[in-house]
């Protein structure tokens, strides 16, 4: 489980509370306005920007003050975060070794992780020579390889079209399933969140509102929501 107590993220003038809590194995839409501090509020969970104020709890253990890399958190940002001069196999197999040296038994890992997500036999491409989804599910296959318990998306397909934003959403969900992650996604889109979350926390005025159950949250929309979906 995943609490976030009397948290508040931010400075100077801006801050954003949140004072939840989140069961595992959860798929959890987190949606509002530009500039509402969704981005924010993932940053603090990941372990990039530290709090103000509050706790950070996983499993009953504090996590506040841990550095990223020893958090039980896989981050899948917005740009896929790939480096340009190295291959799919070695921007892969960061995530097992940070210095970037590979065993013969990491290329068969990085291989079925590529499998896995839809790219088999592109160990050697560079990103320059992948379509935008196929960068999405490179970036995605590596967080597969970091084998956390939580994956947090930071609107990793929002530069993609509606068709295959909703097949990555499927390949996150179904990669989700079978490590029986825990997944936090920023969207702008409520689309994303009907069709992917079972969960959605609602960011605005300053306060992470929720969680609420997706369908009930749409069907019945506070006051502030309709104002955000223009109803």
């Amino acid at each position: 489980m995943l609490v976030l107590e009397n948290l508040v993220i931010g400075a100077g003038a801006f801050r954003v509370s949140a004072d939840l809590s989140l069961g595992s194995a959860e798929r959890v839409a987190i949606i509002g306005p530009s500039g509402a501090g969704k981005s924010t509020l993932l940053d603090a969970i990941a372990g990039f920007r530290p709090p103000h104020a509050g706790r950070i709890l996983w499993n009953g253990v504090e996590i506040t003050h841990d550095a990223p890399g020893k958090r039980p958190v896989a981050m899948l940002f917005q740009d896929n975060n790939l480096f340009p001069h190295l291959t799919v196999a070695q921007n892969l197999g960061l995530a097992l070794h940070p210095d970037g040296r590979l065993q013969k038994s990491d290329r068969r890992v990085i291989s079925a992780a590529l499998e896995r997500v839809g790219l088999a036999g592109m160990e050697d491409r560079r990103p320059s020579g992948l379509s935008g989804g196929q960068i999405s599910r490179a970036a995605l296959a590596r967080v597969l390889l970091q084998a956390r318990p939580i994956m947090a998306l930071d609107e990793p397909f929002a530069a993609l079209g509606p068709a295959l934003k909703v097949e990555m959403l499927d390949v996150v969900g179904k990669v989700a399933d079978e490590i029986g992650a825990h997944v936090l996604m920023v969207s702008h889109d409520p689309q994303d969140a009907q069709r992917f979350a079972s969960q959605t926390i609602f960011v605005d005025a300053g306060s992470a509102q929720g969680p609420f159950l997706t369908d009930s949250l749409f069907s019945d929309p506070p006051e502030a929501l309709r104002a955000y979906l223009g109803r």
